[in-house]
Protein backbone atom coordinates (compact mmCIF):
# COMPACT_ATOMS: atom_id res chain seq x y z
CA UNK A 1 0.00 0.00 0.00
CA UNK A 2 1.19 3.70 -0.73
CA UNK A 3 2.22 5.62 2.36
CA UNK A 4 0.60 8.90 2.36
CA UNK A 5 3.07 12.12 3.26
CA UNK A 6 0.83 14.31 5.11
CA UNK A 7 2.80 16.92 4.27
CA UNK A 8 1.71 17.20 0.95
CA UNK A 9 -1.73 17.38 1.91
CA UNK A 10 -4.10 20.71 2.74
CA UNK A 11 -5.49 19.53 5.71
CA UNK A 12 -7.82 22.24 5.79
CA UNK A 13 -9.82 20.33 3.38
CA UNK A 14 -10.90 18.17 6.07
CA UNK A 15 -13.78 20.66 7.53
CA UNK A 16 -14.87 20.57 3.57
CA UNK A 17 -14.84 16.89 3.21
CA UNK A 18 -16.68 16.69 6.20
CA UNK A 19 -19.34 18.85 5.36
CA UNK A 20 -19.74 17.91 1.68
CA UNK A 21 -20.50 14.45 2.82
CA UNK A 22 -22.83 15.90 5.48
CA UNK A 23 -24.80 17.85 3.02
CA UNK A 24 -24.80 16.32 -0.08
CA UNK A 25 -24.86 19.68 -1.30
CA UNK A 26 -21.91 22.46 -2.50
CA UNK A 27 -23.89 25.64 -1.49
CA UNK A 28 -25.08 24.37 1.77
CA UNK A 29 -21.81 22.76 2.65
CA UNK A 30 -20.17 26.32 1.60
CA UNK A 31 -21.79 28.17 4.26
CA UNK A 32 -21.58 25.17 6.73
CA UNK A 33 -17.52 26.30 6.68
CA UNK A 34 -17.29 30.20 5.86
CA UNK A 35 -16.37 29.24 2.07
CA UNK A 36 -18.22 30.52 -0.98
CA UNK A 37 -19.41 28.63 -3.41
CA UNK A 38 -16.61 28.81 -6.07
CA UNK A 39 -14.11 28.64 -3.28
CA UNK A 40 -16.16 24.88 -2.00
CA UNK A 41 -16.46 23.46 -5.68
CA UNK A 42 -12.56 24.31 -5.91
CA UNK A 43 -12.12 22.14 -2.75
CA UNK A 44 -14.72 19.54 -3.97
CA UNK A 45 -12.31 19.04 -7.09
CA UNK A 46 -8.98 19.10 -4.95
CA UNK A 47 -10.39 16.19 -2.77
CA UNK A 48 -11.41 14.22 -5.70
CA UNK A 49 -8.29 14.64 -7.15
CA UNK A 50 -6.63 14.01 -3.83
CA UNK A 51 -8.71 10.51 -2.97
CA UNK A 52 -8.85 9.35 -6.03
CA UNK A 53 -12.63 9.23 -6.46
CA UNK A 54 -15.80 11.18 -7.99
CA UNK A 55 -17.07 11.64 -4.04
CA UNK A 56 -20.39 13.18 -5.09
CA UNK A 57 -22.55 11.67 -7.83
CA UNK A 58 -25.17 13.56 -9.42
CA UNK A 59 -28.46 12.05 -8.87
CA UNK A 60 -30.68 11.64 -11.87
CA UNK A 61 -33.53 13.14 -9.60
CA UNK A 62 -31.53 15.88 -9.06
CA UNK A 63 -28.95 16.57 -6.13
CA UNK A 64 -25.60 14.44 -5.33
CA UNK A 65 -25.54 10.90 -3.30
CA UNK A 66 -22.44 9.65 -2.28
CA UNK A 67 -20.09 7.21 -3.62
CA UNK A 68 -18.95 4.30 -1.97
CA UNK A 69 -15.91 5.65 -1.25
CA UNK A 70 -18.01 8.40 0.14
CA UNK A 71 -20.36 6.64 2.22
CA UNK A 72 -17.21 4.81 3.97
CA UNK A 73 -15.50 8.04 4.84
CA UNK A 74 -19.03 9.49 5.75
CA UNK A 75 -19.26 7.29 8.73
CA UNK A 76 -15.57 7.43 9.93
CA UNK A 77 -14.77 11.06 9.14
CA UNK A 78 -16.50 12.54 12.09
CA UNK A 79 -14.36 10.48 14.72
CA UNK A 80 -11.53 11.00 13.20
CA UNK A 81 -11.71 14.52 13.40
CA UNK A 82 -12.60 15.04 16.94
CA UNK A 83 -9.63 13.12 17.74
CA UNK A 84 -7.34 15.28 15.45
CA UNK A 85 -9.16 18.59 17.59
CA UNK A 86 -8.62 16.54 20.67
CA UNK A 87 -4.82 17.02 20.21
CA UNK A 88 -5.30 20.80 19.99
CA UNK A 89 -7.26 21.29 22.96
CA UNK A 90 -6.94 21.81 26.29
CA UNK A 91 -6.21 18.24 27.99
CA UNK A 92 -8.57 17.71 30.63
CA UNK A 93 -8.47 15.21 33.28
CA UNK A 94 -10.57 13.67 36.39
CA UNK A 95 -7.74 13.66 39.37
CA UNK A 96 -9.63 10.66 40.56
CA UNK A 97 -8.91 8.70 37.62
CA UNK A 98 -5.41 9.45 37.85
CA UNK A 99 -2.42 6.74 38.28
CA UNK A 100 0.97 8.39 39.24
CA UNK A 101 3.43 9.13 41.58
CA UNK A 102 4.82 12.66 41.65
CA UNK A 103 8.35 12.74 42.73
CA UNK A 104 9.20 16.28 45.16
CA UNK A 105 12.86 17.10 46.45
CA UNK A 106 12.23 17.45 50.26
CA UNK A 107 13.01 17.68 53.71
CA UNK A 108 11.60 15.24 56.75
CA UNK A 109 10.22 18.50 58.06
CA UNK A 110 8.01 18.18 54.72
CA UNK A 111 6.64 15.25 55.37
CA UNK A 112 6.34 15.74 59.05
CA UNK A 113 4.01 18.84 58.78
CA UNK A 114 2.64 18.29 55.15
CA UNK A 115 2.28 15.09 54.20
CA UNK A 116 -0.59 14.21 56.94
CA UNK A 117 -2.78 16.39 55.61
CA UNK A 118 -1.79 15.79 51.69
CA UNK A 119 -2.34 12.44 51.99
CA UNK A 120 -5.71 12.51 53.47
CA UNK A 121 -6.71 14.68 50.63
CA UNK A 122 -5.16 12.92 48.15
CA UNK A 123 -6.74 9.77 49.29
CA UNK A 124 -10.44 11.16 48.95
CA UNK A 125 -10.00 13.56 45.61
CA UNK A 126 -6.95 11.59 43.85
CA UNK A 127 -6.24 8.09 45.73
CA UNK A 128 -4.22 6.78 42.62
CA UNK A 129 -2.08 9.71 43.14
CA UNK A 130 1.33 8.60 45.06
CA UNK A 131 4.00 11.53 46.41
CA UNK A 132 7.60 10.31 47.02
CA UNK A 133 9.69 12.69 49.42
CA UNK A 134 12.95 12.64 48.24
CA UNK A 135 16.46 13.86 49.08
CA UNK A 136 18.36 17.08 47.27
CA UNK A 137 21.51 16.32 46.12
CA UNK A 138 23.96 17.84 43.79
CA UNK A 139 22.56 16.71 41.38
CA UNK A 140 18.90 18.07 41.62
CA UNK A 141 18.75 20.23 39.10
CA UNK A 142 19.76 18.16 36.54
CA UNK A 143 16.96 15.66 37.95
CA UNK A 144 14.28 18.65 37.39
CA UNK A 145 15.27 19.43 34.09
CA UNK A 146 15.45 15.69 33.03
CA UNK A 147 12.12 15.04 34.47
CA UNK A 148 13.16 12.34 37.09
CA UNK A 149 11.96 14.78 39.89
CA UNK A 150 8.66 16.92 39.20
CA UNK A 151 8.89 19.72 42.09
CA UNK A 152 11.00 21.02 44.49
CA UNK A 153 10.69 22.98 47.91
CA UNK A 154 12.61 25.84 48.37
CA UNK A 155 12.92 29.22 50.01
CA UNK A 156 12.40 32.97 47.69
CA UNK A 157 15.95 33.32 47.72
CA UNK A 158 17.05 30.01 46.53
CA UNK A 159 18.64 30.75 42.98
CA UNK A 160 16.08 29.31 40.52
CA UNK A 161 17.69 27.10 37.15
CA UNK A 162 16.77 29.17 33.89
CA UNK A 163 13.39 28.68 32.66
CA UNK A 164 12.01 27.71 36.51
CA UNK A 165 9.10 28.82 38.42
CA UNK A 166 7.91 28.76 41.62
CA UNK A 167 4.80 29.22 43.86
CA UNK A 168 4.52 30.73 47.74
CA UNK A 169 3.62 28.08 49.80
CA UNK A 170 3.72 29.96 53.28
CA UNK A 171 5.43 31.76 55.58
CA UNK A 172 7.83 30.90 57.99
CA UNK A 173 11.04 32.41 60.43
CA UNK A 174 13.58 31.47 61.71
CA UNK A 175 13.06 30.51 65.89
CA UNK A 176 16.59 29.86 67.82
CA UNK A 177 15.80 26.47 69.65
CA UNK A 178 17.45 25.35 72.70
CA UNK A 179 15.73 23.38 75.99
CA UNK A 180 14.73 24.92 78.94
CA UNK A 181 17.01 25.43 81.52
CA UNK A 182 19.52 25.87 79.11
CA UNK A 183 21.92 28.78 80.96
CA UNK A 184 21.21 31.37 78.36
CA UNK A 185 17.66 30.24 77.87
CA UNK A 186 16.72 33.44 80.40
CA UNK A 187 18.51 36.28 78.64
CA UNK A 188 18.26 38.49 75.84
CA UNK A 189 20.22 37.15 72.93
CA UNK A 190 22.99 39.59 70.91
CA UNK A 191 24.43 38.39 67.54
CA UNK A 192 27.85 37.97 69.58
CA UNK A 193 26.18 34.96 71.30
CA UNK A 194 25.99 32.57 68.50
CA UNK A 195 29.88 32.94 68.90
CA UNK A 196 29.97 31.72 72.51
CA UNK A 197 27.69 28.17 71.74
CA UNK A 198 27.93 24.77 70.03
CA UNK A 199 24.90 24.63 66.87
CA UNK A 200 23.13 22.30 65.27
CA UNK A 201 23.23 22.57 61.38
CA UNK A 202 20.88 21.24 58.98
CA UNK A 203 22.77 19.90 55.96
CA UNK A 204 20.05 20.09 52.72
CA UNK A 205 23.42 19.58 50.17
CA UNK A 206 25.53 18.03 52.87
CA UNK A 207 27.07 21.28 53.52
CA UNK A 208 25.88 22.75 56.85
CA UNK A 209 26.91 26.36 55.57
CA UNK A 210 23.65 28.59 55.07
CA UNK A 211 22.41 32.19 54.47
CA UNK A 212 22.73 32.31 58.45
CA UNK A 213 26.35 32.02 58.31
CA UNK A 214 26.00 34.93 55.68
CA UNK A 215 24.47 37.18 58.49
CA UNK A 216 27.00 36.18 60.84
CA UNK A 217 30.18 36.49 59.15
CA UNK A 218 28.84 40.31 57.76
CA UNK A 219 28.36 40.91 62.09
CA UNK A 220 32.04 39.04 62.66
CA UNK A 221 30.85 36.49 64.12
CA UNK A 222 31.47 32.84 63.98
CA UNK A 223 29.88 29.96 65.31
CA UNK A 224 30.60 26.51 65.97
CA UNK A 225 29.02 23.64 64.37
CA UNK A 226 29.10 20.77 66.98
CA UNK A 227 26.54 18.60 64.82
CA UNK A 228 25.28 18.29 61.34
CA UNK A 229 22.21 16.06 60.41
CA UNK A 230 19.99 16.35 57.38
CA UNK A 231 17.03 16.15 59.63
CA UNK A 232 15.01 18.75 61.51
CA UNK A 233 13.80 16.30 64.25
CA UNK A 234 16.96 14.89 64.78
CA UNK A 235 17.98 18.68 65.09
CA UNK A 236 15.73 19.40 67.77
CA UNK A 237 16.58 16.18 69.54
CA UNK A 238 19.73 16.53 69.76
CA UNK A 239 19.25 20.45 71.70
CA UNK A 240 16.28 18.92 73.90
CA UNK A 241 19.09 17.00 75.20
CA UNK A 242 22.24 18.85 75.43
CA UNK A 243 23.31 22.69 75.50
CA UNK A 244 23.52 22.95 71.81
CA UNK A 245 21.62 25.38 70.05
CA UNK A 246 19.55 25.92 66.39
CA UNK A 247 18.47 28.23 64.43
CA UNK A 248 15.34 26.65 61.78
CA UNK A 249 12.01 27.06 61.07
CA UNK A 250 9.52 28.41 63.58
CA UNK A 251 6.74 26.57 62.76
CA UNK A 252 8.24 23.06 63.05
CA UNK A 253 10.19 24.05 66.27
CA UNK A 254 6.63 25.12 67.52
CA UNK A 255 5.03 22.17 66.61
CA UNK A 256 7.71 20.30 68.24
CA UNK A 257 8.26 21.94 71.46
CA UNK A 258 6.27 20.56 74.21
CA UNK A 259 8.35 17.05 72.93
CA UNK A 260 11.65 17.96 73.31
CA UNK A 261 10.76 20.55 76.30
CA UNK A 262 12.33 23.26 74.03
CA UNK A 263 12.25 27.36 74.22
CA UNK A 264 11.85 29.32 71.35
CA UNK A 265 13.63 32.58 71.00
CA UNK A 266 13.57 35.64 68.46
CA UNK A 267 16.86 35.19 66.62
CA UNK A 268 19.48 38.48 67.06
CA UNK A 269 19.41 38.59 63.10
CA UNK A 270 18.55 41.01 60.43
CA UNK A 271 16.97 38.87 58.25
CA UNK A 272 14.52 36.26 59.63
CA UNK A 273 11.30 35.66 57.96
CA UNK A 274 11.48 33.53 54.46
CA UNK A 275 9.09 32.30 52.07
CA UNK A 276 8.71 28.48 51.77
CA UNK A 277 7.92 28.00 47.95
CA UNK A 278 7.50 24.65 45.35
CA UNK A 279 9.66 25.07 42.11
CA UNK A 280 9.33 23.14 38.85
CA UNK A 281 11.37 23.62 35.63
CA UNK A 282 10.14 24.00 32.00
CA UNK A 283 9.73 20.24 31.99
CA UNK A 284 6.82 20.11 33.78
CA UNK A 285 5.17 23.58 33.24
CA UNK A 286 2.56 22.44 30.72
CA UNK A 287 1.68 19.01 33.06
CA UNK A 288 -2.12 19.43 33.77
CA UNK A 289 -1.79 16.55 36.39
CA UNK A 290 1.20 18.27 38.26
CA UNK A 291 -0.72 21.85 37.87
CA UNK A 292 -3.45 20.30 40.12
CA UNK A 293 -1.13 18.51 42.87
CA UNK A 294 0.65 21.70 42.87
CA UNK A 295 -2.68 23.52 44.24
CA UNK A 296 -3.17 21.05 46.13
CA UNK A 297 0.04 21.10 47.63
CA UNK A 298 0.16 24.92 48.32
CA UNK A 299 -3.72 24.93 50.16
CA UNK A 300 -2.23 22.40 52.30
CA UNK A 301 0.89 23.82 53.31
CA UNK A 302 -0.63 27.26 53.92
CA UNK A 303 -2.65 24.97 56.47
CA UNK A 304 -0.09 23.17 57.53
CA UNK A 305 3.37 25.35 57.54
CA UNK A 306 2.69 28.58 57.41
CA UNK A 307 3.63 31.07 60.87
CA UNK A 308 0.04 31.78 60.75
CA UNK A 309 -1.27 28.24 61.41
CA UNK A 310 -2.75 26.69 64.32
CA UNK A 311 -0.02 24.80 66.80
Amino acid sequence: MHEVNLASIDLNLLPALEALLTRRNVSQAARDVGLSQPAMSRALARLREVLGDVLLVRSPGGGYVLSARAEALSVRLPGMLDEVKGVFREPVFDPAKVERTIRIAGLDMHGILLAPALMKRLATEAPGISIRIEGYGPDLIQRMETGRLDLAFATSSTPLPPGSSSESCAMDRLALVMRKGHPRANRKWTIEDYGRVDHVGISILGDAGSELDAQLAKAGVQRRIALVTPQFIAALAAVGGTDMVSTLSHVFARRFAETFGLVLKEPPLPARDFDLTLVWTAVRASDPVLAWVRGVIVETARATMDIGSAA
